[in-house]
């Protein structure tokens, strides 16, 4: 399958960092379920924790990313709470767009590329991670687009993250 040019971008961004990384093609996917079963058909079978992303705003029109692995539930009254926002809800597609530069069904912590901030910039929204992805040994994301899977080291995701002007807030899900 070929990649699309937002990948081959977001690739080499990371080469530049010196992230070593390894992306899987496949159909696309828009569910934890579908990319299950995309899984079992790649070669290799794509190791390491998998991840859902959710694109959230809190009434004040805050905006944040949550990565969290993939079997785990959120509450987002808790999620707000911990990521300092409030009464959060879903955000638009369009904000989704606007903001991370990626569709509904392709959330990804990738989109903060698109959102890089300029040293001493504000950032436009908070980037919130589940720690148990910090402690498994290879992570998986969609790199912009939901129709391929990139695996990386968590150390290297927040080396990314930090590398487009974020700090991430780490969230305990076990703990909710």
């Amino acid at each position: 399958m070929e990649s699309h040019p937002e990948e081959q971008a977001l690739l080499a961004f990371l080469d530049q960092l010196g992230i070593e990384h390894r992306t899987y093609h496949h159909t696309p996917v828009f569910t934890v379920e579908e990319a299950r079963a995309a899984r079992v058909s790649a070669e290799g079978g794509m190791p390491g924790a998998h991840t859902k992303n959710l694109f959230v705003r809190d009434k004040k029109k805050r905006r944040a990313l949550v990565t969290i692995e993939e079997n785990r539930k959120v509450d987002l009254s808790s999620l707000a709470d911990a990521i300092g926002l409030s009464r959060l809800s879903f955000g638009s597609a369009d904000s989704l767009k606007d903001y991370l530069g990626v569709l509904p069904g392709s959330v990804t912590p990738f989109g903060l590329f698109n959102a890089r901030v300029a040293a001493g910039g504000t950032p436009p929204l908070v980037f919130a991670i589940d720690t148990t992805l910090l402690e498994a040994e290879i992570v998986n994301i969609h790199p912009l687009h939901n129709a391929a899977t990139t695996a990386l080291r968590p150390a290297d995701l927040m080396h990314f993250v930090r590398a487009c002007g974020y700090e991430p807030v780490l969230v305990d899900f076990g703990s909710e």
